[in-house]
């Protein structure tokens, strides 16, 4: 089945303009990501972004709907998720209110016709899918797949491979407009390669320290060079350890954040210490943090200044 073209940001014919709305938006992407990010929109499939916590995923489909003046419509995957979560339900209570408000009235003798009332759309609770393709446009971001199971893998593949969905008692619902899809996942476990095939897929690995800097310097405009340097030298040095949950760029920001509040113009051994809870947030982490020669971190940080 052929679907119609999604939405495209107004200005947009190709993927450098895209990037450059991006970063107009406050996102900092690569050609790389910006060309999927293009090509998803103008042949209306999905993206699916795997990579590590932090590294943009979500920031991606936010900036997304901000360009595309859509709201954004987000379905948090977790382990049990079904259908009925996702897509929608009945409103049980208020349907009991209908019942007994009939019963009082007297106007339960056509039992057919007060059970047409009773699955009437004022009763229905449109979840996050069913969202999305009845609002025209629209961002949708199914956020950490890899939480959720096999059958609501295959539930998904099945729904957007025709954006509609059927409701019993009232009929099939088509999408005006295909949602802008965003599928994310920590890989925390393998994705069946039926979904990935059904999306334009991209791997968000950690920012260089360049790019990871100007990031810094958009986001947390407050912060000097000096520091913001200082910051990104020392959680790259991070990554490069044995942690458990490598700090992201969303820690990187967060860390930014807390030396600006503290009246920090640059980084040193001491500061880094009392603060390392803003960029490390297991304590096996931290531990393993206090085992480091931090002040060398700090060093070579300040060297690449």
């Amino acid at each position: 089945m052929t679907q119609p073209a999604g939405p495209m940001p107004d200005g947009v014919a190709s993927p450098d303009d895209l990037r450059r709305a991006l970063a107009d938006a406050d996102y900092l992407a690569d050609t790389g990501l910006a060309t999927v990010a293009w090509l998803g929109l103008r042949l209306s499939r999905p993206l699916f972004l795997e990579g590590e916590p932090g590294v943009g995923k979500t920031a991606l489909a936010q900036a997304l709907a901000g360009l595309l003046d859509a709201p954004l419509i987000r379905l948090q995957c977790y382990e049990g998720i079904d259908a009925s979560q996702a897509l929608y339900d009945w409103d049980f209570p208020r349907q009991l209110l209908h019942l007994r408000a009939a019963e009082t009235a007297g106007s339960t003798g056509d039992v057919e016709a007060l059970e047409h009332e009773l699955y009437d759309e004022r009763f229905l609770l449109a979840r996050p899918l069913l969202q999305a393709i009845r609002t025209s446009p629209a961002v949708l971001l199914i956020d950490e797949i890899d939480r959720a199971d096999d059958e609501f893998e295959a539930f998904l593949l099945e729904l957007l491979s025709e954006y509609a969905v059927t409701i019993p008692e009232l009929g099939r619902i088509v999408a005006e407009v295909p949602p802008v899809v965003v599928i994310t996942s920590n890989r925390t476990r393998e994705v069946h390669d039926a979904l990935k095939r059904r999306c334009t897929y991209h791997w968000l690995d950690h920012p260089t320290f360049e790019r990871e800097v100007a990031i810094v310097r958009r986001r947390c405009p407050d912060a000097g060079a000096e520091l913001t340097a200082q910051v990104v030298g020392v959680v790259q040095g991070l990554r490069a350890e044995d942690l458990f949950k490598p700090p992201g760029v969303a820690e990187t920001l967060d860390w930014t954040r807390a030396l600006v509040a503290l009246g920090a113009d640059t980084l040193d051994v001491e500061l880094a210490t009392h603060t390392l809870g803003s960029v490390l947030k297991y304590r096996e982490d931290l531990e393993q943090a206090s085992k480091l020669d931090l002040g060398r971190l700090v060093a070579n940080a300040v060297q690449g200044v």
